[in-house]
């Protein structure tokens, strides 16, 4: 079902790059966001913490963690819905 998949824009190419499941999706998008929310702004090692603390280690199972969280990150800033600034990187929400 197509509607199982969500295309993955990134904001350094400006292309749709590759189609992840909506059961990965969901659950690593909801914790950068549940993560900002709380903390107001992450670097990408607080991310990746936030996201193994806020997901089930199952999702993760046969799956490396670091590469959705890096492609759905792009995502969420192709899309606006986060923004990162500096160096080190600080992700946070607009």
């Amino acid at each position: 079902m197509a509607d199982d998949k969500i295309m993955m824009r990134n904001p350094n190419t400006g292309r749709d790059d590759m189609r992840i499941d909506r059961a990965i999706y969901e659950p690593v998008r909801d914790a950068i966001l549940d993560g900002l929310a709380d903390e107001g702004e992450l670097t990408n090692a607080q991310m990746h913490e936030e996201i193994e603390r806020r997901t089930p280690a199952e999702l993760w199972a046969d799956r490396s963690m670091l590469w959705y969280a890096t492609t759905v990150k792009l995502h969420l800033e192709a899309e606006g819905m986060i923004v990162v600034q500096g160096s080190p990187q600080r992700l946070a929400l607009p």
